[in-house]
């Protein structure tokens, strides 16, 4: 088992890489994997970015409290006024500026930390900022949707918090052991 996760510890990048490679070839098999699927797909590369981590690191980010918050603020204001702006720039329909205004409300993710790991930055900050802004979504999605494209959105905030723990935080702390 060591072995096993020493090698996808190593390897990260290149297995992530090689994933994208064989969804581009192969996009019809890999489209038949369902949502469901996704998630347990999305804690494992979670679990490998935790194999990358020590409690060190979230040391650092801990005694780093105005990082995290920066983070924060820019997440909820750059990213929502910027997809407002691009929908008023672009005169996208209604349907269409909601949606894009709604992504640009959401927190970034998984993703985000997997290019974060890709790129060798500050991986712990990442997952940090992650972390946070994930459990402030569902309380600020909503509120800055409706404020910047006048409709609401209904956001299960219990379901999304226990699919963070599932999926995020649950394998960050198992491949930290």
């Amino acid at each position: 088992m060591k072995r096993i996760c020493q090698f996808i510890s190593k390897y990260m990048g290149v297995l992530v890489f090689a994933a994208a490679v064989l969804a581009f070839i192969f996009p019809d098999a890999l489209s038949r994997i369902r949502p469901k699927v996704i998630n347990y797909l999305l804690g494992v590369v979670m679990f490998g970015m935790g194999l990358t981590l020590n409690l060190e690191d979230f040391k650092v980010v801990f005694s780093r409290p105005k990082d995290i918050i920066i983070g924060c603020l820019a997440q909820f204001t750059i990213m929502p006024l910027l997809a407002w702006v691009l929908a008023r720039v672009f005169r996208l329909d209604d349907a269409l500026a909601l949606g894009v205004v709604l992504v640009g409300c959401c927190p970034g993710g998984t993703a985000s930390n997997v290019i974060t790991y890709l790129a060798k930055g500050d991986l712990a900050l990442s997952v940090g900022m992650t972390g946070v802004s994930t459990i402030l979504a569902p309380f600020l999605t909503p509120v800055l949707t409706w404020a910047l494209a006048g409709h609401s959105v209904h956001v299960n905030v219990l379901g999304m918090l226990l699919s963070i723990l599932w999926v995020v935080i649950l394998p960050i702390v198992i491949g930290l052991i």
